[in-house]
C-alpha cells in the first residue's frame, strides 16, 4: 500500500513539472523577443537627399520673382523685372540658377534677358521667419553692359513646409566696355519646395520652422 501511494505521488509531481516547464521558455522569449519585434515594425524613411551627418534638410526649390526697379526712368514696362530661379537647399544655404529679364522692353540687339548664378545664405531665422543674403553674378545676353552682379537681402515667411513668400530688396550692377550703371529694386518672391510627403527632409523642415530656439 505504501509503495502504491509513493508511485501515485511521484506521478503527480511529474505531471506538475510537465505542465509548468513550457512557462519559462515562453517568458524568456517574451522578455528577449519583445523589444526586437517592436524595432522590426518601426517605420524608417531613408532618402538619398538627406544629410545624416548634420541632420539638415536638403531639397530642390522653384522660386518666382517679381521685382520693380525704383531708380529707373519710365513706366511699369521699363521697371518690371520678372525672373524664375531653380535651385537646391542645403540647410541654411541655397544654390540657385536664375533666368529673367531686366525689364519688359528690348531695343535693337541690346537684349534684356539674363542668366545668373545666385548663392543665398540664411543669416537669421526665428520660427517661420528668416532673413537671407544673396550674392549673385550673371550675364546679360548680347547686352552692351553684359556683366551683371547683384547683392540683395530678403525677409522670408514660411507659410508651410513647402510654400514660402519673401519681400526682397537689392542692387544690380551692370558693366560694359564703355559704360556701367547701378540699379536698385524691391520685389516679391514666391517659393515652392519639392519635399516628399512623410519624408525625413519634410520633418526636419517642419521642425526648423516651428522651433523657437
Amino acid at each position: 500500500m505504501k509503495i502504491l501511494f509513493t508511485i501515485i505521488l511521484l506521478l503527480n509531481i511529474s505531471c506538475l513539472f510537465a505542465q509548468n516547464t513550457p512557462v519559462f521558455p515562453t517568458i524568456g522569449k517574451a522578455i528577449v523577443g519583445g523589444p526586437q519585434q517592436k524595432h522590426m515594425h518601426k517605420d524608417t524613411v531613408t532618402e538619398s537627399d538627406t544629410s545624416k551627418e548634420n541632420k539638415e534638410p536638403q531639397y530642390f526649390y522653384l522660386s518666382v520673382n517679381a521685382d520693380m526697379y525704383v531708380n529707373t526712368k519710365g513706366g511699369a514696362a521699363k521697371r518690371f523685372s520678372p525672373a524664375v530661379e531653380l535651385g537646391r537647399t542645403y540647410g541654411i544655404f541655397d544654390v540657385g540658377l536664375a533666368t529673367g529679364r531686366i525689364n519688359s522692353l528690348s531695343s535693337g540687339s541690346d537684349t534684356t534677358r539674363y542668366i545668373e548664378f545666385r548663392p543665398t545664405i540664411n543669416v537669421f531665422s526665428k520660427g517661420r521667419f528668416a532673413e537671407g543674403l544673396c550674392l549673385g553674378v550673371g550675364y546679360v545676353i548680347n547686352g552692351k553692359q553684359g556683366l551683371m552682379s547683384e547683392i540683395c537681402n530678403s525677409i522670408n515667411f514660411n507659410i508651410s513646409e513647402k510654400v514660402a513668400v519673401a519681400v526682397t530688396q537689392g542692387y544690380c550692377f551692370f558693366d560694359g566696355t564703355n559704360s556701367s550703371r547701378t540699379a536698385q529694386y524691391m520685389g516679391f518672391a514666391f517659393t515652392y519646395n519639392f519635399l516628399k510627403n512623410h519624408s525625413v527632409n519634410k520633418q526636419r523642415k517642419k521642425a526648423a520652422i516651428v522651433s523657437d530656439n
